[in-house]
């Protein structure tokens, strides 16, 4: 066999473009009416449709939803747990069992100012409110 006795295995088959006038008649090989007649690309719809229901459709699906990974904690909660000059953190309160970690991550933790703090604590990592800032010093 040689170069010039090559043939591909299989024929080549293009692709017919229906619609466009010619030969074909009025319709084209298309049929009369219907979807699938008609111009355009609908037979690839499915699958765009269910794209479409998968996105999001609520005001403001752009931002990120906010303390999504911020968990509140009261006074109260943080004096049952402390003992005097402990350092009180997100790991700290994670350890302690005040609160669990979210989807593996450790969450930003706030502190209100519901209860009274009768021991002086030490905050690390954590926000307070305007109170708990009050009350604390």
């Amino acid at each position: 066999m040689q170069i010039h006795q090559l043939q591909p295995k299989n024929k080549r088959k293009t692709k017919k473009r229906v619609g466009r006038g010619g030969k074909r008649g009025t319709y084209s090989g298309r049929g009369v009416k219907g979807q699938k007649s008609r111009a355009g690309t609908r037979k690839g719809q499915p699958i765009i449709r269910e794209l479409i229901k998968r996105y999001p459709k609520l005001r403001g699906y752009r931002q990120n939803p906010q303390n999504e990974f911020e968990i509140a904690v009261n006074l109260s909660e943080i004096d049952k747990h402390f003992e005097k000059g402990e350092i009180v953190s997100p790991a700290s309160l994670i350890k302690k069992g005040v609160i669990a970690k979210i989807k593996g991550r450790k969450p930003e933790v706030k502190i209100l100012g519901r209860g009274k703090l009768t021991k002086k604590l030490e905050f690390k990592d954590v926000k307070m409110s305007k109170t708990v800032k009050e009350k604390t010093v």
